[in-house]
Order: structure tokens, then sequence, then C-alpha cells
């Protein structure tokens, strides 16, 4: 093989190509790749040969064997971009986002002015976290191609993830115009209406999505999400199991040979199985039901993520904590946490909130006893989570837009931030009211302990949020508008945790009220020997 142009083609193999690529079209890949491959034995360097069994093994998923035929395609002729487009496709699909990228780069600069290789462009971007330049890809495809269906549709998709929900609605509703029943575009906008708090329109895209597309996952997906915000909690628990089929939760799925436990099994004499599928919040939430299983008679084994496994080992309930990574003893059933509400067919009024169900040893809060300010209101603050998480850009904010909150007199502030972004890293240590200790920790046993010698936790929607309400702790929580399912909707309370305040946005990015009644709520509360007392 050369890395120049493919030779021409002979007139037999001229034909047999034009046979195969027809056959291809109709779907016929059987007789398609035995004329590709006849192809391959006239000229074995042929790209367009190479290229249609790449498309056939990826059309039938299988992604290494496509990814083999595309490369080898291309050291044929590494001035054909369709070659480059492909090679794009399996890596994405193959979550190699990366080399993707540098797959449809490599594409435009044989073929600039290609669409379907721009968009494809601004899809990895978007999946990279990087929706701004995704945004101009784009517009950069509309431009040129007002009716461009995808890149319409994929234009909304980051302006969601930019936090611009208005816009992302146009964007979908103009896509709409040229494909009304589109399933995916109803089902995005679905999405965009719940982030805008109207999830009865909401409902009603998601229902026209799947009338047009009864299997479209995404679309009852979304409907979970939906009707869990508004509270019903029936379909919503029984709508979620849709998440092992969307985006990165489809990766956190489990395989194991003993059954799912959904609650029908009685549990007696039983050993079952409850494990951490998502992030640490989701953990320290759905963890409450282990000793109700333990209720039933249950053995349970909890298996969470490393750095909560000390703090959760003696937790009521749980008769072993296994490390994710660590061997598994056996068991007769299985139970992501996130499905125990399912399990327990959970109403709003029948959430097991009895609280403090997650507690600090005593061992730890004696060490960190000595670290802390004394004789003065000592009030945990964490201000930003993940940077990886879906929502981040509306759940999270700058250091900077809390200052109103930080001059309150005979306050301490403890960051309890585990990371602190750089943005924020000069005003923290600059900042004499606010004393960084999340940097100290070794895992969640130390912030529980700490936790548990504060006298309020001001937090936006984190794992450290969840930790203080299951601890018990006087927990204000500041959240953004539309925000997450679990804390519904037009509720200063939570029926999760019975100890936590909400302090919700009135609109997109609107957090300068928030501070303000955090402020005066923080004050009005006063001083009683330097202890905060959380008003009622």
């Amino acid at each position: 093989m050369t890395n120049g142009p493919s030779r021409p083609l002979a007139p037999n193999c001229s034909h047999l190509l034009r046979r195969a690529v027809r056959l291809h079209e109709r779907g016929d890949f059987d007789k398609a790749a035995r004329l590709y491959n006849a192809v391959l034995q006239e000229q074995p360097d042929n790209f367009d040969a190479f290229h249609g069994l790449g498309q056939i093994h990826f059309s039938c998923g299988r992604l290494d064997t496509a990814l083999t035929l595309f490369q080898t395609a291309l050291k044929s002729d590494l001035g054909r971009a369709e070659g480059f487009a492909s090679l794009g496709l399996v890596f994405h699909s193959l979550k190699r986002l990366k080399e993707a990228l540098v797959s449809y780069e490599e594409g435009l600069r044989l073929d600039p002015d290609s669409a379907e290789l721009r968009n494809r462009r601004g899809v990895a971007l978007l999946d990279l976290g990087r929706p701004h330049e995704a945004l101009d890809d784009f517009e950069r495809v509309i431009a040129a191609n007002p009716d461009h269906l995808d890149a319409l549709g994929n234009r909304g998709n980051a302006l969601i993830k930019l936090n611009r929900q208005e816009e992302a609605l146009a964007a979908y509703d103009l896509a709409l115009k040229f494909a009304p029943e589109n399933a995916e575009l109803l089902t995005n906008r679905a999405v965009a209406l719940r982030r805008l708090d109207r999830p009865h329109e909401a409902l009603m895209s998601v229902s026209r999505a799947l009338v047009s597309k009864p299997d479209i996952v995404q679309a009852k997906f979304a409907e979970s999400l939906i009707r869990l915000t508004l509270g019903d909690f029936a379909a919503g628990w029984r709508d979620y199991e849709w998440r092992w089929s969307v985006g990165f939760l489809s990766s956190c799925r489990r395989t194991f040979a003993a059954p799912l436990w959904l609650g029908e099994e009685p549990l007696a004499g039983k050993t079952i199985l409850l494990y951490a599928e998502q992030g640490y919040g989701d953990t320290f939430q759905f963890v409450r039901y282990a000793p109700l299983l333990a209720q039933r008679g249950a053995k349970v084994i909890l298996e969470v993520q490393p750095t909560a496994s000390r703090l959760l080992s003696p937790m009521s309930g749980v008769d072993a904590v296994i490390a994710r990574g660590q061997p598994l003893p056996k068991f007769d059933f299985q139970c992501p946490l996130l499905s125990l509400p399912l399990a327990f067919a959970t109403e709003l009024a029948t959430i097991p909130a009895d609280v403090p169900y997650i507690a600090a040893s005593q061992e730890d809060v004696a060490a960190w006893r000595q670290r802390l300010p004394q004789g003065r209101t000592l009030v945990g603050l964490t201000w930003s989570g993940e940077r990886s998480h879906d929502n981040d850009l509306n759940r999270s904010m700058r250091l900077e837009t809390l200052l109103p909150l930080l001059d309150l007199p005979d306050v301490t502030f403890i960051s309890l931030q585990h990371e602190v972004p750089d943005e924020d890293a000069a005003m923290l240590h600059g900042h004499p009211a606010v004393v960084q200790f999340g940097d100290r920790f070794r895992d969640f046993a130390d912030t529980a302990a700490v936790i548990s010698l504060l006298d309020v936790i001001v937090s936006v929607d984190t794992s450290v949020a969840h930790l203080a309400g299951a601890m018990g702790k006087p927990l204000y929580l500041l959240l953004p508008f539309a925000a997450d399912f679990r804390w519904l909707r037009e509720r200063t309370d939570s029926p999760w945790y019975p100890t936590a305040r909400l302090f919700r946005q009135s609109g997109f990015g609107e957090w300068s009220s928030v501070i303000d009644t955090v402020r005066q709520e923080l004050s009005r509360s006063g001083h009683r020997s330097g202890r905060l007392a959380l008003s009622a």
C-alpha cells in the first residue's frame, strides 16, 4: 500500500465497485461485502472498498473492525476527507473524543466546506466540554445551510450547555419547522422546557416524541425526570430505570449473576448487594434505604466509592462496606442505590427521612475539633461542585458571588471545598473570614467530622449538601433556577432532609437575591454563646 491516491480501477473492478455500492445503499450488506472483497482481490489498496467494508462493520456495531478498515483505507489514500469523517465517527462511538476531533479536523483541512464534517466536529467539541467552540461550528453550518437539521438541533444542545435555555428552545422550535415530528428534537425541546421550569409543557413535548417514536429511550428518561420534578413518584421512579440506556449513565450499569431486587422477593436470610452508581451526593441521599433492608431480615453489603467507604462503614443496618474495585463477597440479590425508591414504592409521604443516618466517628471529631477556630459562629461553605457535572454551569457559582455573605460579624466561614477552582484560589487565600479546610480532607469521613462541628452549612447542590442533610445538620441549600428533580418545585423545605432550607434562584444566574436572603437569615438567627441557632 501507499500513502498516495489509489491507482485507477480496471474496468472489471470499477463494475464490481459500482455494484457493491448499490447493494450497500439498498442494505444488502452480505452481498456488498463480498463484492468489496472481490475488488480488493484485484486491487489490494483500493480506498473505496476498504471504506465501504468499514461502513458495513460500523453499521453492524463492529466498531473495532470498522476502525481497522477505515485506518487501512486512509493508508491507501490520505487525501480523502470522507475517510477522516468515518474514522472520526468510529472514534466518537468508542468515546475516544480527542482522536475523533483530530480526525474531523484533518477532514476539514481537506474539505473546508463540508457541512457534515463541521457538524460532527461541533458534536465532538460539545462532548469534550467546549460548548462555545461547538456553537461556533453549528452556526457556521447553518449560515451556509439554513435547513441543516442536525446542525439546527445541535445548536440547541450547545445553548443548553451554555445555560441559554430560551435560545435553545427557539433553536429546537426552528428545527421542528423542518421536521415537526422528529422525536429527538421533541425530546431535547422537553429538556429545555424542564430547565425553564415549564414541566407541564415539557411533558407534552416528550409525549409527542413518544408518539412519533415509541422506543426512544431518551424521551422515556426525560419523562421520568419531569414526573419526579412534579412529585409523581409512582411513574417517575418506574421510568427512571431507563437511565441505563442513555448517555454516560449507560456506562455505569453493572452486570451480576445475582438477580436485581426491586421489592418483590422476600429478603429474610438473604444477602443483598447495594452499590453506588452515580455521584457522592446520590450515594449519601439513597443509602438511607439500607437499614430498611436490614429490617426485612437481609444481610446488607454496600459497595461505594473508595473515599466514602470509611465514613459509611459504621452505618446502622449495613453488615459490610466494600470500596469499589475491591473483591465482593457472595450475594443473593443486588440493587443500585437509585433503584431503591422504586423497590420501596416510595411516595412523597413515605420518603424515609429519619435523620441522622450518617454520623462522623468520635475519634475523627476529636481530632478536627482542635483545628477549628473557637468562640465564633462557624458556617460551612461550598460554592461549586464537580466541573464534569452536566449542569455545573447552572448549579455552581464563583466565590466572589458570596462576598456579601462573608462580612457577617463574629462569623468564621469554613470552606469545605475538596478542590478550589483556580479562579477562586487567590480570593479564598486572601479573605480573612474564610478558612480553607477541604484541601486537608483525606476522605468524606474527615468532611463529616468537620461538618459535625459547624453551626450551619451553606452549600450549593453538591455532595457536601447531601452529607450535611444526611447528618441532620442545619443546611441552607442554594439552588439554581429549575433545580434538580430531587428538590421538587416551589418548596422551601425538603422531604428528603428535614433540617434543610431551600433558597431558590428566581431566574437563571440570579444568585444575588439568594445570597441576600441567606445573609438576612443568618443575621436573624442570632448568636447564643457563639453558636448559631437555625431559625424556623
